[in-house]
């Protein structure tokens, strides 16, 4: 494995409290895999053994419905980890994943990982770590579902994505519009009211680009009572 893809994996929240000779161990049998816009990574319902850190691109995880809708549970990028839960009970994944963009991922056996967590039980540290913040990044969804209009959902989206911490900045939205509304619990021709709806907080959207007039402006109008920001047009 490249010296950058090890640097990267150890930053992750599942290796970042390894021990060094760990954490060398769980790489040395890593494998790099590359997948290609749109591949499927697993199935739901399949069984898992294998625990997958992002190294370049981006995913979905996605459950399907028994009415054949697809809900999006999350999308993660280069440095996050997925599959830890349900890899380390040899359970079936509830979830589906798929490569939004070409992405390369570091594919860990969770066998490999679990030997280490017996013999070094402060490994388990790590791997509460990252599933907390899964469980945080999922309550802060549904809290976002419940405590801001639509518009504030796609702004503070924009503000994760912005590059800059104030001023005006150029965002680029790293995969389709249909996605980043699955992501946002919204519909696509909400996503769209949404946006318009921002034009007055100074927001521009043109293709794959939204251009912010201020931060801090958009970041007050994220942090609004919904009811004003409803009242804004929100």
């Amino acid at each position: 494995m490249k010296p950058e893809l090890i640097a990267l994996a150890r930053r992750s929240l599942l290796l970042a409290a390894a021990p060094e000779h760990v954490a060398k161990t769980v790489l040395d049998s890593a494998r790099v895999r590359s997948f290609s816009r749109g591949e499927t990574i697993f199935l739901q319902g399949e069984r898992a053994s294998a625990i997958y850190i992002v190294a370049d691109g981006w995913v979905k995880l996605y459950r399907i419905a028994p009415s054949g809708t697809e809900a999006v549970v999350g999308v993660f990028t280069k440095g996050a980890s997925f599959g830890e839960a349900v890899a380390f009970r040899h359970d079936t994944y509830p979830v589906a994943a798929e490569s939004v963009t070409d992405c390369t991922l570091i594919r860990i056996e969770a066998d490999v990982l679990l030997r280490q967590i017996r013999d070094n039980p402060e490994v388990a540290i790590s791997i509460l770590s990252a599933t907390f913040a899964h469980l945080h990044a999922l309550v802060g969804q549904v809290e976002a579902l419940k405590a801001q209009t639509g518009a504030q959902r796609v702004a503070e989206f924009l503000l994760e994505l912005a590059p800059c911490p104030d001023g005006a900045c150029e965002v680029t939205l790293p995969y389709d519009k249909v996605l980043i509304a699955g992501r946002l619990g919204m519909k696509p021709e909400s996503l769209s009211r949404a946006f318009a709806r921002l034009k007055d907080q100074g927001v521009t959207i043109k293709q794959n680009t939204a251009q912010i007039d201020d931060v801090a402006t958009l970041r007050d109008y994220v942090e609004e009572d919904p009811a004003l920001a409803w009242s804004k047009g929100g």
